[in-house]
């Protein structure tokens, strides 16, 4: 089963995928980029290529100060008082969640047996890195390489993903070939399931999770095409769309995340806006795009807010 007979995993084949799927040691023993090696000095070359009608369009989503179901722990921002003498801002935000755009770095979520991370890496006093490994200060230069757009709306002709109608693998290989993408090793696979279309159709109240999103068939794709990073607008798919036990004990669906980060060591970039991207795209009649994302340099960071950015 899988992405040749478009079937979706069991519950044993998808097991069997932290196995199948595992990078550790790939890149050596102290490896801090994971997928991130397969963006090579020539994968970049070939992304800034794709400039040529000098636009940039942002995927970053404001960051959220309204506390809400789906934002518990909303950001802060506060700013100079009159008389301060000066133009001051305070800004101050929880990194994960279901709101703020940003990326995770790979020490952000353990294995199944919950003790160490990406690389076979220990975790250390409230589940934070033993050591300095695995965090996000690592990526201090940048992250520069091809982004493709995944468009599944648009493939299926509609508002946007719906529950018990998730994503799945075999959509991104239909999407590629329709659009004349060939996927390359390196990547930045960018999953669009029409978050705000969704919300503004539907009337749906927002709460702690996502109605809908990406199956973990996707999986196979991101590890066949040997992508760099995964960027979505939403999030794992609910786990009564997946089919198979959540790998993590609680609510949250994981399906996606638990393979991606502590066994492929592929970087998440969650709660994209890629309204304004499925347009410029749409516009351009080109999916592929040079993506830049610049994450804050924070020391033994687990994530970063990020604006990842797309030049056409």
């Amino acid at each position: 089963m899988g992405l040749a007979d478009r079937t979706p995993p069991t519950a044993e084949e998808y097991a069997a995928w932290r196995e199948r799927f595992c990078n550790w040691g790939r890149w050596g023993d102290d490896d801090e980029f994971g997928t991130l090696n397969l963006i090579t000095p020539e994968v970049r070359r070939s992304a800034a290529a794709l400039v040529r009608d000098g636009r940039s369009v942002s995927l970053g989503r404001p960051l959220d100060t309204h506390a809400g179901p789906s934002n518990p722990y909303p950001a802060h921002h506060f700013v100079a008082v009159e008389g301060s003498g000066g133009m001051l801002d305070y800004v101050g935000c929880f990194v994960h969640g279901f709101t703020q755009t940003h990326i995770d770095a790979l020490c952000h979520l353990g294995t199944l047996e919950g003790d160490v991370f990406w690389n076979n890496k220990p975790f250390g006093h409230s589940h934070m890195p033993a050591d300095h490994t695995g965090t996000v200060d690592y990526w201090r230069d940048g992250i520069s390489t091809r982004g493709v757009l995944y468009d599944i709306p648009r493939l299926r002709d509609t508002f946007a993903v719906v529950p018990g109608e998730p994503v799945h693998g075999w959509e991104l290989v239909d999407f590629a070939e329709r659009h004349g993408i060939t996927p390359q090793p390196g990547d930045a696979v960018i999953i669009r399931s029409g978050f705000d279309p969704y919300f503004e159709t539907t009337g749906a109240d927002r709460g702690f999770g996502f109605p809908a999103g990406v199956h973990a068939s996707c999986v196979e794709f991101l590890h066949e095409t040997g992508a760099s990073l995964l960027a979505w607008d939403m999030q794992d798919a609910p786990i009564a769309d997946q089919g198979i036990p959540n790998p993590a004990p609680h609510h949250v669906p994981l399906h996606v995340h638990h393979l991606v980060l502590p066994y492929m060591g592929m970087p998440i970039v969650d709660n994209c806006d890629l309204e304004d991207l499925a347009r410029a795209c749409a516009d351009a009649g080109r999916w592929e795009f040079h993506l830049t994302i610049a994450p804050l340099v924070i020391t033994r960071g687990t994530g970063s807010p990020v604006n990842p950015i797309a030049l056409f």
